[in-house]
């Protein structure tokens, strides 16, 4: 079979997985009843179900079959990918809504610069954006954007999805990210924005993301309460 055959079986399974008809702990249905049921072969099932064992949806145990222990109750942003912030809350089922609380256009100085790794006299858009999960304030993300490459954004692109504009309409492939996740102190803005639910301090992932041409055109510091705030990646021990 093809990858476009275990590929459509992975999403489908992944589907039933976050739509809860497997749930938390949950076995999946056999080789042979999902072969049935996807009218293909167990070798092109044990393909779908590897793909799920890498996004740590599921399990193999020995002796008994694959195991669910994909949980719901958090949002979940993932490690190793790519992925916008309304990419992450729509694949988290949550229900969520973006507001621009600043929007300019400056220059970035030699401070600037080294927080961001933008070169000195590079124009930038500068955003930041407070994001409602489930009705509450929970994440506000600071972005630096360069102009060169993400041309003519404007306040109403920025609240929808940037990575969706830079992607569909500018036709800029985004690459590469790195990603610096670290505990900090709460501060002006947080206390001002956020539902901090009592807390003074915040998870932040500092992101340098870069196009195909290897051009680094944004930073960004996402600040997230930290009783909602789980980024994953799933690994398996090599023996």
């Amino acid at each position: 079979m093809g990858k476009a055959v275990y590929h459509d079986i992975y999403v489908e399974l992944k589907k039933d997985i976050d739509n809860e008809r497997y749930a938390f702990k949950e076995m999946l249905p056999t080789e042979h009843a999902l072969a049935g049921r996807f009218d293909c072969s167990r070798n092109t099932v044990r393909r779908a179900i590897s793909e799920l064992v890498k996004d740590g949806y599921v399990q193999s145990v020995r002796g008994k079959g694959v195991m669910v222990i994909h949980q719901h109750e958090s949002i979940e942003f993932m490690f190793g990918g790519v992925e916008s912030m309304k990419e992450s809350l729509i694949r988290n089922h949550k229900t969520f809504q973006t507001k621009v609380v600043h929007f300019e256009e400056l220059e970035v100085d030699a401070a600037l610069s080294a927080k961001t790794w933008l070169p000195v006299g590079t124009q930038v858009y500068y955003i930041k954006r407070l994001r409602f999960v489930e009705n509450e304030a929970l994440i506000l993300d600071v972005n630096y954007f360069d102009r060169n490459v993400v041309r003519n954004l404007t306040p109403e692109r920025a609240a929808e999805s940037i990575y969706e504009y830079i992607e569909e309409e500018l036709r800029v492939r985004i690459v590469t990210s790195k990603r610096y996740i670290v505990v900090e102190k709460a501060l002006a803005d947080d206390k001002q924005y956020l539902d901090l639910a009592g807390y003074d301090c915040l998870a932040v992932v500092k992101n340098y993301a870069y196009d195909a041409n290897g051009t680094m055109f944004e930073y960004t510091e996402s600040r997230h309460r930290p009783d909602r705030f789980v980024f994953f990646d799933s690994a398996q021990r090599l023996k």
